[in-house]
């Protein structure tokens, strides 16, 4: 066996009402006085309140930073940690999707004042002190509650990401009964982005282990087992639990075997047209999945007796269940259909480029021209 190293978070605590513990859960942590961060659509749906009520059970003072945006740029980590620093915050609560959690790992960082945002970016750049951080996920999808990254959007159509196992959290919540509220679409996107992580740690070839492998395939089984049941019947508490299981498994895989190509080539989508993460994944998936099937055949395979039937027959019936998937959820199913423009092709090749950092991790090599035939394909789509 080849020898790899795993991380993950140390305390993971699952289950419907889970989050009704998180102020004894504070007080396990020395918190009093924690600043919650979430974002304005939580605050507008009521599921903020009950969570506040409940971290209030246990401390003395609770602050909320409820100003997240989809893609959190610099400007909004700066407020998140002004608001942190005014309400003298002695620990982070993050609740929501990746924006509202990887800015609370972020300003949990800056707030011992030893580094500035610049001085984070990059790999194992985090030497600061890091204040109490828990981290409660209301999306299935990202698994940034188990992840030591946070990607923030530094310009109009870049980003940079902080990797370091200091972005690991104390604790992450997984209470099912937040993810209820969610619209069809968004648990479409987000279950869909949850798979692509099981995906390409499961192929990744860098840091690929018998862990992480294990985690993938579970991941997988629950995601894929339980989206359709989701999108049909919102309220199922049982398939709600699995996915958000699901998504955790899938972040602890591609947290320690890192995701590739399609990572890398929906995220200049993401920056360019302010297209959901989601989203940009489905899009980006079938086209590298196809790219890559020549070395990752026995992989796909292996994966696809993990898929609900019908499975058609080789990796062709894999890359079309999935293909089926994102249709039946509503979702398009070309760049053409998401209205980026063809001439547009060429930029996103070129910037695609620019994340080697995930490219590497690619079974198959992607160069520029490579690329550019990975996006001429997912706009003309498969419909």
């Amino acid at each position: 066996m080849t020898a790899f190293q795993f991380n993950t978070v140390s305390d993971l605590r699952v289950g419907a009402g889970a989050a009704q513990q998180l102020g004894a859960l504070c007080q396990q942590l020395g918190i009093t006085k924690p600043l919650i961060v979430t974002d304005p659509g939580l605050v507008q749906i009521g599921l903020l309140d009950p969570v506040r009520e409940s971290v209030a059970r246990g401390c003395d003072e609770v602050s909320v930073f409820s100003d997240v945006t989809a893609d959190p740029s610099e400007s909004v980590v700066e407020a998140a940690l002004h608001t942190l620093m005014t309400a003298s915050a002695d620990g982070v609560i993050g609740l929501g999707g990746g924006s509202s959690m990887d800015v609370a790992k972020v300003i949990a960082v800056l707030a011992s004042g030893q580094q500035s945002l610049p001085e984070l970016y990059g790999v194992d750049q985090v030497t600061s002190e890091r204040l109490p951080l828990v981290l409660i996920p209301t999306t299935a999808g990202t698994g940034s509650e188990v992840t030591p990254v946070a990607v923030i959007t530094t310009g109009a159509t870049t980003k940079a990401g902080i990797s370091s196992a200091r972005l690991l959290p104390d604790v992450a919540v997984l209470d099912p009964q937040l993810t209820l509220g969610l619209p069809p679409h968004v648990s479409a996107m987000t279950g869909i982005d949850a798979m692509v992580h099981a995906i390409e740690a499961f192929t990744s070839k860098v840091k690929k282990n018998p862990i992480s492998d294990t985690l993938a395939r579970r991941a997988l089984q629950l995601l894929a087992g339980h989206q359709r049941r989701v999108l049909s019947h919102p309220n199922d508490m049982a398939a709600r639990e699995a996915m958000l299981l699901g998504a955790t498994l899938a972040g602890q895989a591609f947290a320690n075997a890192p995701v590739a190509a399609v990572h890398a080539l929906a995220y200049p989508l993401g920056g360019h047209y302010h297209m959901p993460h989601g989203l940009s994944n489905a899009l980006m998936l079938p086209a590298v999945l196809r790219f890559n099937a020549p070395v990752c055949e026995a992989l796909y395979l292996d994966l696809a007796t993990l898929l609900p039937q019908p499975v058609g027959p080789g990796v062709e019936g894999f890359v079309v269940w999935f293909e089926q998937l994102i249709a039946d959820a509503g979702l398009p199913q070309s760049l053409f259909d998401a209205k980026v423009p063809e001439q547009d092709l060429p930029m996103l090749a070129s910037d695609a480029m620019q994340q080697q950092r995930l490219l590497v991790n690619n079974p198959v090599t992607v160069d520029e021209s490579a690329a550019l035939a990975l996006y001429r394909s997912a706009w003309e789509g498969w419909a």
